[in-house]
């Protein structure tokens, strides 16, 4: 018979406070057992908490040089199955979009806007309009002008939403530091 975590945790409260109530005479140590046992639930209790948070998203970068004076930053998401996170290019009362947010540099700038490929597209009836999403795997590019041979560094932060069937995830920001 398979038990919930749950379960466990209850028998061990039930049986330490039997334990502590019939065994232990003096009210000094019943107050330290208790405080101990008070410890031990809260330590569980975070445990198992932490052990619910999801990450249904992971992201990794790179960078190619493409002339002297050129070059192309790669942001890919990594996204589990049965999660998406949304496009650039969603209106402003839909769901979380995905935002690139690049720090100012002199030994860069920015050649055009970030460019994502052909999202999946529906209409969304809680937002009450066509969302564009991606799944499994989506590779985000942009192309920068070079101001200087020398190495550089683009920093950034990526602002996106994720959902899956059931629920959406709390808007994440994730920043991020690519070498060239």
């Amino acid at each position: 018979m398979a038990y919930a975590k749950g379960y466990y945790t209850v028998t061990l409260i039930v049986n330490a406070d039997y334990y502590i109530s019939s065994n232990i005479v003096n009210p000094a140590i019943k107050s330290q057992m208790w405080k101990i046992l008070t410890a031990l639930v809260f330590c569980a209790i975070t445990i198992i908490s932490k052990a619910q948070i999801l990450k249904p998203v992971t992201w990794s970068y790179g960078a190619k040089r493409i002339s002297a004076s050129e070059a192309v930053i790669f942001l890919k998401a990594n996204i589990d199955n049965g999660w998406h996170i949304y496009s650039q290019n969603i209106g402003n009362d839909g769901p979380t979009k995905t935002v690139f947010t690049y720090a100012s540099s002199k030994a860069y700038k920015l050649s055009g806007k970030t460019i994502e490929p052909k999202p999946i597209s529906h209409f969304d009836k809680v937002f009450g309009m066509p969302v564009g999403y991606f799944e499994h795997q989506v590779i985000f590019q942009q192309k920068i002008k070079l101001y200087s041979s020398k190495p550089i560094v683009v920093n950034g932060i990526i602002e996106y939403g994720t959902c899956n069937d059931h629920q959406c995830l709390p808007p994440e920001d994730i920043k991020f530091s690519i070498k060239l």
